[in-house]
């Protein structure tokens, strides 16, 4: 038995080439004899990029043809991402891949896009099989687990599958009803049992072909944390994450070890051939091999694949190419972007939800979908069906599910634990305003049933502002209108899937968007409606602030109108505020005019951050200092002062006397320790509902005001 040594020297430097040198005796020389090396060629993510496919049965019979002994193994995620493969449910690709020469594939999530039933047919269809060790029908295995290939030197090369355990929430939960996903634990001890049996049955080299990524979403179940936990794995070739070798370098090592296995994969779509070569002397060297710079050295493709694929997509072109519709402007739908915040075609899809759902009778409050469900972007000019098509590739429907408010921010809380973090689940909307708070901790103990996704213990970072034009209300039931995905539950959604009250519309999410388009935009999507986002979602970043928190709401208002800042990731809201940082404020809110007078007071420096600020109160008579020469710009806020403060600026902006209102400190125990100058200004911030009692009976005016009333009051004064 040949002992195998690990990873040539060399395997850095042609990792960081993107035009990766074409192997001489597979493709420009005939006199390269490679008999005795063992070739993997390998593929991932393919997502509907057919033309691709002549290539890889190109560079396969290259390598045949030089000697070598060649697989070819896919990582999954193979018949979905394009019409030219989501129209036929994926059977299109399999004759692809059974054309191209496919030994071996693993599946991944979108596998089970169109069903297990499906997959299982396609399966059948395949001439390859398909392994997953970790995927079970009603308890048992529900496809092969490995299998053993024997070079004819008699090298047994093992190979066994894994399938990522997000399936369970990324597919349609209703078209998998049976089928369970091995995760964490115990797909680390069923990844290291096909270990020992290839081991027990001679294998010389072993394989995992998983479809588990390294985002940082599916920690607990990417390759790393397997390898981490796993002896034994030769070589383990990823899918999921549309990783390239650089991003696993970025992630592991120079060498793409971990724990002695090398992990590697190739993007996506086709765009590079992922090449493992075991050469005679036992040495494993690993490379990629550019797609486009295959053809361009000299490589022709393989006809038969070649006309194969030039007839699926000249058919798609067929029905699908017409125009409808133009842009003004590219709409956004790149993955990075829809799984980490809003986008304009986030908006647009979530506003055509919203407007199908709303002709149908049943007023609907708000519409969300999933950002995981939006695979492309669309360039400015011509629209045509197929754009559309890629964009929604996987026939979701429209479902409509009434929840509460709780209900709703539960959703919101689960599917942006991780934002900034990329995330499938991330919530597009229309009809809600929300922002999330990207500092503070989510808080959960406990996974949602069947899920690979925590359940939020309470909510500490999403805070919804509006919902249907109205303050949002916890406990108010709303009308949501979102995919037939969501509403069983799919991606972090189980929020919706627990609501009594919920059904499927049946209307085809897809032609919704182009309804939406020829008929509500007169078939242009203009710059002026679309051109930007629409602010439904922002972000704040503070560690000491939570969802929960009194001041939570007052605090994202003040960050977002950029009237107050933190401080580093924090807003201190317990910090009691200065004088300076008072006026500062009201200086902002007034417009920051420009200053005529002088500085009167001796304590406020000419270049300070707050000596405009400073002068333009004194010159509007919102302050007379802390005496005739002095400000005090560093001293503590007193609440007494903070109402005068305020009560001074009304009176600016009314251009006169505010009167107060009838006796509104009767009710306070220490309304006598009030200042008499600021006694008005404290009876009419009481009467405006600005300023509450400490306690039931005090209004403590003589306390320092921390940050977080101030931003309170902030809020309360600038919405009236």
């Amino acid at each position: 038995m040949k002992k195998w040594n690990k990873f040539a020297a060399l395997f850095l430097a042609v990792v960081m080439a993107f035009s990766l040198a074409i192997p001489a005796g597979a493709v420009e020389s005939d006199d390269e004899d490679m008999t005795g090396s063992i070739v993997i060629l390998h593929t991932n993510d393919v997502h509907g990029g057919i033309s691709g496919y002549a290539a890889v049965a190109a560079l396969k019979q290259a390598y045949q043809d030089a000697g070598a002994y060649v697989l070819l193994a896919d990582a999954g995620d193979f018949i979905q991402g394009d019409p030219t493969v989501s129209v036929s449910q994926g059977a299109t690709a399999v004759e692809l891949m059974n054309l191209a020469g496919y030994d071996v594939a693993a599946p991944g999530n979108h596998e089970f896009d169109y069903g297990f039933a499906n997959l299982v047919e396609l399966a059948a269809q395949a001439d390859f099989p398909i392994l997953a060790a970790n995927i079970q029908y009603n308890g048992q295995l529900a496809f092969g687990d490995n299998i053993v290939f024997t070079a004819p030197d008699g090298t047994k090369i093992g190979f066994f599958g894994l399938d990522t355990p997000e399936t369970a929430t990324k597919a349609h939960p209703a078209k998998i009803q049976g089928v369970s996903f091995l995760a964490g634990q115990e797909m680390f001890d069923c990844a290291q049992a096909q270990v020992d049996a290839l081991t027990a049955e001679g294998c010389d080299i072993i394989v995992c072909l998983g479809h588990l990524g390294i985002d940082a979403e599916s920690v607990g179940n990417r390759s790393i944390d397997l390898l981490e936990n796993v002896d034994g794995i030769d070589v383990f070739i990823d899918g999921h994450s549309h990783s390239t070798l650089e991003d696993i370098v970025a992630a592991t090592n120079e060498n793409a070890t971990v724990n002695d296995t090398l992990l590697t994969s190739t993007g996506t779509e086709l765009e590079s051939i992922g090449v493992i070569e075991i050469t005679p002397d036992g040495t494993i060297e690993a490379s990629n091999v550019s797609t486009s710079a295959l053809i361009e050295g000299g490589c022709t493709p393989d006809a038969a694949v070649a006309a194969k694929a030039e007839a699926i997509q000249a058919e798609i072109d067929a029905d699908y190419g017409a125009v409808f519709a133009r842009t003004e402007v590219d709409l956004q739908g790149e993955k990075a972007d829809v799984r980490t915040g809003e986008t304009n075609l986030g908006d647009l899809i979530t506003d055509a939800m919203l407007w199908q759902a709303n002709t149908l009778g049943e007023p609907v409050d708000a519409a969300v979908t999933n950002g995981g469900g939006i695979r492309a972007s669309i360039s400015a000019g011509d629209i045509t069906k197929k754009d559309i098509n890629t964009v929604l590739p996987f026939g979701n429907t429209l479902y409509i599910v009434k929840v509460t408010g709780a209900e709703l921010l539960e959703a919101l809380e689960a599917s942006t634990y991780c934002t900034p973090e990329a995330i499938g689940g991330f919530p597009h909307v229309s009809g809600i305003n929300y922002t999330i708070n990207t500092g503070a901790p989510y808080d959960t103990t406990s996974l949602y049933p069947d899920s690979t996704y925590g359940k939020p213990d309470s909510i500490n970072r999403v805070m919804i502002q509006t919902v249907g034009g109205e303050a949002f209300d916890p406990n108010e039931t709303y009308t949501i209108v979102t995919n037939d995905f969501l509403g069983a539950g799919g991606d972090t959604y189980y929020a919706f899937k627990a609501s009594p009250i919920g059904y499927d519309l049946g209307i085809p999410l897809d032609e919704v968007v182009m309804d939406y388009i020829t008929t509500q935009l007169n078939g242009v999507v203009t710059e002026a409606d679309y051109g930007s986002t629409q602010s439904r979602i922002n972000t704040i970043s503070y560690t000491d602030v939570t969802a929960g928190d009194w001041y939570a709401n007052a605090v994202t208002y003040v960050t977002l109108t950029g009237l107050m800042n933190g401080v580093g990731d924090a807003f201190q809201p317990n910090t009691n505020l200065t004088r300076a940082m008072m006026v500062t404020v009201l200086y902002r809110m007034a417009g920051e005019p420009q200053v005529t007078q002088a500085n009167p007071f001796q304590d406020v420096a000419a270049d300070t951050w707050y000596t405009n600020a400073v002068i333009w109160a004194s010159e509007t008579g919102i302050t007379t200092g802390a005496t005739e020469t002095t400000f005090a710009p560093t001293k503590a806020l007193t609440r007494e002062q903070l109402a005068a403060f305020f009560y001074r600026f009304a009176q600016y902006e009314s251009g006169g006397e505010i009167p107060a209102a009838g006796d509104n400190l009767a009710a306070f125990t220490d309304a006598g320790s009030i200042s008499s100058y600021a006694t008005d200004a404290v009876n009419w911030a009481v009467g405006e509902g600005l300023i509450s009692g400490v306690g039931n009976s005090t209004l403590a005016p003589q306390n320092s005001a921390t940050r977080a009333q101030v931003a309170t009051i902030l809020m309360r004064y600038t919405a009236e």
